[in-house]
């Protein structure tokens, strides 16, 4: 990923990514054998398949003792495991593979794999290939577990939520910031005329060659430097996304993760260099870290990162204290597996930087930046742990869009519309058993956010009876009338509540 220093590596040669032919006779021996996300299910079955995803390689290994050639390409490519020549050589072009380096001599008679190669599944089925370092894809044999600096991660859950939650409308320009091994930069690849993709780690652009090539995907534009540096002044991008070593540790040791800034410095930094390269309606996303500081509101901290001119929508999805924090990315390197008193060390090396930067805990999430031409950008910084409904993309754009609505229309103009309850949402009434009403009445959405909302009884009896023939002022005076309320009072107390149904994406304009 993505960092602020060069890396030293002393990691195994890659296969060479200036013979495409190699990649294409590679790609077209994989499809002939199923080696692909449905096939590697369908061999490992449901149970083998998750474990892989916790590095645990002993089910897909007894899933894997036969001879076919699916067996063998996932014991070669997925678990590490050394295959016979002779075999091997029906099910691939070995003398290629060897010459250009994908596959390297094991012994006399058997052959390894040079790099881990995962079978990626596309948003339209399409079969992809994830590149990565050995031992390093995500369900590959090792897990992440490396202290080598310029180790290059596969797919993990980081990289498909980001994927997930990207706008995916077509696009002149897109930019993957800290490309890693080329996830973001393939799924960009569908819907996007150019696409650059920048690494501080030169062996990350190498290995996105690789899997731009392996999965059939058009090359992208690889440059090397530190967050913004590859990207001349003046040069701007429809779509940016960014999954950056945003990890806050005392020390800079592992490129892929640990950014080499102080505290949250470099999330902050990204995130507000943004705004400057973004195209007019532009979107940027971003994973990130942020500190919980002592004496201040994080919700304020993370408003003071976005760029002027931009709307923006940021959500936490996790909180860990500095200890849970610590400890998560020490195993991460395999430190805890380490001498117990340089574990301690570390540990303890950890607790001072926060102590000494006054944090609590470290918030995760996402943040999603806009180019907006707006006198005042709309900014959003929420909480929401629970589950929600991936992909995202179209949920995310529907946010922003409800936005510009809310901002075209005062409460005069929201009075005179039409609304719609949104598909697949709920009403809930909470109260003791056997009680004449509810103590309060909640609306639920079983699709994007999953949002849970709580409305009065007006609120509840407005949603129920929105399906876009009557305006918003109607409705309300016909509910005035049944409760008895003065119509007048209820018009102008009840558009705060319509605009929050509205933002949260209950109610849609029709």
């Amino acid at each position: 990923m993505d960092a602020s220093r060069p890396s030293r590596s002393s990691l195994p040669a890659l296969p060479d990514s200036d013979r495409p032919e190699v990649a294409a006779l590679l790609r077209d021996a994989f499809l002939g054998a199923s080696f692909t996300a449905d096939g590697l299910l369908d061999l490992l079955g449901a149970p083998a398949y998750a474990a892989l995803a916790r590095s645990e390689t002993v089910p897909a290994l007894r899933a894997t003792r036969g001879d076919t050639p699916l067996e063998l390409l996932v014991r070669l490519f997925l678990l590490q495991q050394p295959v016979p020549h002779a075999r091997v050589a029906d099910v691939l072009p070995v003398a290629a593979c060897l010459e250009s380096g994908w596959l390297t001599a094991a012994g006399p008679d058997e052959v390894a794999a040079a790099v881990d190669v995962r079978p990626y599944g596309g948003p339209e089925g399409e079969d992809w290939f994830i590149v990565s370092d050995l031992g390093c894809a995500v369900g590959g044999a090792g897990g992440i577990g490396s202290r080598e600096e310029g180790v290059v991660l596969g797919v993990g859950g980081a990289s498909t939520t980001l994927a997930g939650i990207t706008v995916r409308t077509p696009v002149a320009a897109a930019l993957d910031l800290g490309t890693g091994s080329g996830i973001q930069a393939l799924h960009a690849g569908r819907h996007a005329t150019r696409v650059t993709a920048t690494d501080l780690n030169p062996r990350a652009l190498h290995i996105t060659a690789l899997t731009l090539a392996l999965s059939g995907a058009p090359a992208a534009d690889l440059r090397q430097g530190s967050l913004f540096e590859p990207v001349p002044d003046g040069e701007r991008y429809d779509l940016i996304v960014s999954n950056p070593p945003f990890v806050i540790s005392p020390g800079a040791r592992l490129t892929y993760r640990d950014g080499g800034m102080g505290g949250d410095d470099l999330c902050r930094t990204l995130v507000q260099q943004s705004g400057e390269r973004l195209s007019e309606g532009g979107y940027a996303h971003f994973l990130a870290n942020w500190q919980h500081v002592a004496g201040e509101e994080w919700q304020d901290r993370l408003r003071a990162w976005v760029p002027r001119g931009c709307d923006a929508w940021i959500v936490q999805r996790e909180v860990q204290d500095v200890t849970q924090y610590a400890e998560l990315w020490l195993r991460d390197a395999g430190d805890h597996r380490a001498d117990q008193a340089a574990y301690q060390a570390l540990y303890d090396a950890w607790l001072d930087e926060f102590e000494a930067r006054k944090v609590k805990a470290v918030g995760f999430g996402w943040i999603t930046l806009r180019r907006t031409d707006s006198a005042e950008p709309a900014v959003t910084v929420e909480e929401w742990p629970h589950p929600v409904e991936q992909p995202l993309g179209d949920t995310v754009l529907a946010h922003f869009a409800r936005l510009d609505y809310l901002r075209a229309h005062d409460d005069a103009a929201l009075l005179e519309a039409h609304f719609k309850l949104a598909a697949e949402v709920v009403q809930e009434q909470v109260g003791l058993p056997g009680a004449e009403d509810p103590e309060h009445v909640v609306l639920r959405q079983h699709r994007g956010m999953r949002r849970a909302t709580k409305v009065d009884t007006v609120g509840a009896g407005f949603a129920g009876v929105c399906d876009g023939s009557l305006s918003v002022g109607r409705i309300l005076d016909a509910i005035a009338q049944l409760v008895g309320e003065d119509p007048v009072l209820l018009r102008d107390r009840t558009p705060a509540q319509i605009r929050l149904l509205v933002e949260q994406g209950f109610l849609e304009p029709v």
